[in-house]
């Protein structure tokens, strides 16, 4: 394998990636000047999108940061960066529905998110030594091809996680986007804004999936080339 591959297809996919993220920001802060039915804050729409849903023990928080907003399995919290929290604007409304989709995913044990969830604490520690492993691996490719096969053993269980996480990303913006429509929160004129802003969140989770995928096949294809030397 010729090294520079791999800046060829880090650069591919960072350059995606930036193209998505500028999109991303435009169509928020575009949306951002448009109000939503009713005054309602981000906040207001995710407490009504939960009390809809009869789900009573998640809270919704502020948080500091742009585009930080998440929800938090583990101490049922719907967590809305600033603009979002407090913005009553289309762009906000859509942002905390979709946080609040994954609650309902995790209230009905939406199958694709439980697995998603027991994989965490085996992502979590693959991405702390892949990178270590693989750099090892690959120096040491044709005499140690072993270190290279555990390194892409780790780096697929992240690739894995990515993919995963697709599933998750669009059905919680599905959940949002049919609440929002039938609470009234959009209507006819704002709705499409709302489906193009989660659009575009969704896109990221996209290029980051076929970027890991991307890189999971290089370094395959270095292991079998070392094998072969």
């Amino acid at each position: 394998m010729n090294i520079p591959v791999i800046w060829i297809i880090f650069g591919v996919f960072a350059l995606l990636s930036w193209l998505v993220s500028s999109q991303l920001k435009s169509r928020f802060k575009r949306y951002s000047q448009i109000p939503v039915n009713y005054g309602l804050t981000g906040k207001d729409v995710a407490e009504k999108m939960l009390a809809n849903n009869g789900i009573r023990d998640v809270q919704v928080k502020s948080t500091d940061g742009e585009l930080t907003d998440h929800y938090n399995p583990v101490v049922k919290t719907v967590n809305l960066s600033k603009n979002v929290y407090y913005g009553s604007h289309v762009a906000a409304a859509a942002v905390a529905a979709h946080e609040c989709g994954h609650a309902l995913q995790h209230a009905q044990a939406y199958a694709w998110l439980t697995m998603r969830s027991k994989l965490v604490p085996v992502v979590n520690f693959a991405s702390h030594w892949v990178q270590w492993v693989l750099l090892a691996g690959i120096i040491l490719v044709n005499s140690f091809p072993g270190l290279l096969l555990a390194g892409i053993i780790l780096f697929g269980l992240t690739t894995l996680f990515s993919f995963i996480t697709l599933p998750v990303e669009i059905n919680a913006s599905k959940r949002a986007l049919a609440w929002l429509n039938n609470a009234g929160i959009t209507s006819y004129a704002t709705h499409p804004k709302a489906q193009s802003a989660l659009k575009w969140a969704a896109y990221t989770y996209v290029i980051a999936a076929l970027s890991s995928l991307a890189m999971l096949v290089y370094y395959i294809l270095v292991y079998l080339g070392g094998r072969r030397d």
